[in-house]
């Protein structure tokens, strides 16, 4: 069984959204927006942030099973701690708490116990309003990814492109991004994948093309990568593997159901999109 991961307390928050208050849900806002670090400032600083009491902030951390603020802030050092963490410290920390079973066992159990964290928190609505911004066909699609994670998003371009227009995935190298900030306004959607050890580059990239007036769907992990604040919508999931690595089974598994999910929405223009494009393959293959 691989270590045991702690629930962050973005995943207490949203586990528990439908019984906070008015004030402690305006102090969930104000820390979402600049995840962990919002709550590293002084109580005080924190609730006038939020517009709210620092009473408020101590019932919200009681609430989340703290004893009070400073335990709180506590745990939001140590989920900082863990999104810089570097791959020689995370195979030193499994390496030092694997068990004896075989380590195909040990990534199985990881992405079982990320599939039914990841979806036990996940919110449906938000990853049903992804869908409509991808099934809009008015809207132009682009989707960047990290160094590791651009191959899950020119995964998930070539999917979309199958099924509807104007899709595009920025490539690898940063140098090229301006090209597609150029022509990007309201009518554009931006998808990225960006999971820890967070890229600052596509973090200023987000920033550039909101400004423009483009919509940020984010696909992040448990941590939350800063896009969050600037994103319109933001799917955290679970990661964790037993490895010098993060585990991309989780937005890999998202990217094939909005892949899914597009499709069904819009399974009439997708299919006779689909036939126009075997008939040009066909005729692609009959002209060598």
């Amino acid at each position: 069984m691989p270590p045991h991961q702690p629930t962050t307390i973005a995943e207490r928050l949203r586990t528990q959204s439908a019984e906070l208050t008015a004030a402690e849900r305006k102090l969930m806002a104000t820390l979402f927006a600049n995840y962990p670090m919002a709550g590293l400032v002084s109580i005080t600083e924190f609730a006038r942030e939020a517009d709210v009491s620092t009473p408020s902030v101590l019932r919200l951390a009681k609430k989340l099973g703290f004893s009070g603020f400073p335990a709180f802030q506590e745990e939001l050092r140590a989920e900082l701690s863990a999104q810089l963490q570097n791959p020689i410290a995370k195979h030193d920390r499994w390496a030092a708490e694997a068990p004896e079973a075989h380590v195909l066992n040990r990534f199985a159990r990881a992405a079982m116990e990320n599939l039914s964290g990841s979806l036990k928190l996940m919110d449906h609505r938000s990853f049903d309003a992804v869908v409509a911004l991808l099934v809009d066909r008015r809207k132009r699609i682009h989707i960047a990814g990290g160094r590791i994670t651009h191959a899950i998003a020119t995964y998930l371009g070539t999917h979309l492109r199958m099924a509807r227009p104007q899709v595009s995935v920025l490539p690898a190298t940063p140098s090229h991004w301006p090209q597609h900030l150029l022509d990007m306004d309201r009518q554009d959607v931006l998808v990225i994948f960006d999971i820890r050890r967070y890229d600052a580059r596509m973090l200023d990239f987000a920033a550039s093309a909101k400004e423009r007036g483009a919509r940020i769907v984010l696909i992040t992990d448990q941590w939350i990568s800063p896009i969050a604040r600037l994103a319109v919508q933001t799917l955290p999931l679970r990661i964790e593997a037993p490895s010098s690595w993060d585990s991309n089974i989780l937005p890999l598994f998202v990217a094939e159901a909005l892949v899914g999910a597009v499709v069904d929405a819009s399974w009439p223009e997708t299919q006779a999109r689909i036939r126009a494009l075997e008939a040009l393959s066909d005729s692609a293959r009959r002209a060598k």
